[in-house]
């Protein structure tokens, strides 16, 4: 695990960072002194070099990919005969992370192929996953059922400027973010952390602080949060069961 995260970071800092367009130098450099520091204490093991070595392509074949007009010059150019839709750095690019997954999958296969194993044969992972699918996508459906009455009783309501704000607050909502919502509450209720998931909620509660004037969007979100709540909870609660935990 250090040598994975540790070889990760540098890539994503410099990700973050975009350096892969505008400081490729800083790049290179990053994940060969941070990366060795990773390996250090395996460095008598050819996988750890093999490794390092995974971080270093994938690092030159995404500056290559990035590399704009603007990048500074890798002090050597390539040039092809043959026309393509991608430049020749993007190609060469392109190969270099080829390289790079090539090399990480003949250096991590063994402790990958393992684990892939064990994930595969684990009944209790198998059994969270498929709970926390129906608490974010079937809550979604029950969601829906429980606020539609709510939506229709905004679009009963008088034309005017309350039923143009409620509507304009309540198409604003968004999916993703009832999607995330459940996902958390789940995860957070099945690792049997409640306090977490009262955060989550509080947070919810801050951000739709500004809706509370407009009655009828209040209570659209009330109601879908709560019928949220009931989806996480309820299969939280059966997934813990299921794996022989105790349900709260």
């Amino acid at each position: 695990m250090r040598v994975f995260f540790g070889l990760t970071a540098p890539l994503v800092v410099s990700w973050e960072r975009k350096w892969f367009t505008a400081r490729p130098g800083l790049t290179t450099l990053l994940t060969l002194v941070y990366g060795t520091y990773a390996i250090a204490p395996y460095i008598d093991d050819p996988r750890s070099w093999g490794a390092l070595a995974t971080a270093v392509l994938l690092a030159l074949g995404c500056i290559l990919l990035y590399r704009s007009s603007s990048t500074p010059s890798l002090g050597f150019s390539i040039t092809s005969p043959l026309p393509t839709g991608l430049s020749t750095t993007k190609r060469l690019g392109v190969v270099t992370v080829l390289l790079a997954v090539l090399a990480g999958t003949w250096t991590a296969w063994a402790t990958v192929s393992t684990f892939l194993d064990q994930l595969l044969r684990n009944d209790t992972l198998a059994v969270m996953f498929s709970a926390l699918l129906i608490a974010v996508f079937g809550g979604g459906a029950f969601v829906k059922a429980a606020t539609d009455p709510v939506v229709e009783e905004v679009y009963r309501l008088p034309s005017g400027a309350n039923r143009d704000a409620a509507l304009a607050l309540i198409r604003s909502g968004g999916r993703g973010i009832g999607l995330i919502e459940r996902g958390l509450l789940f995860a957070f209720l099945a690792a049997g952390q409640p306090e977490a998931a009262a955060l989550v909620l509080a947070a919810k509660a801050l951000a739709r602080a500004p809706v509370d004037h407009v009655n009828q969007a209040s209570k659209y979100f009330l109601t879908g949060t709560l019928a949220s709540v009931i989806a996480a909870l309820a299969m939280s609660v059966a997934a813990r069961a299921a794996v022989g935990l105790p349900v709260l």
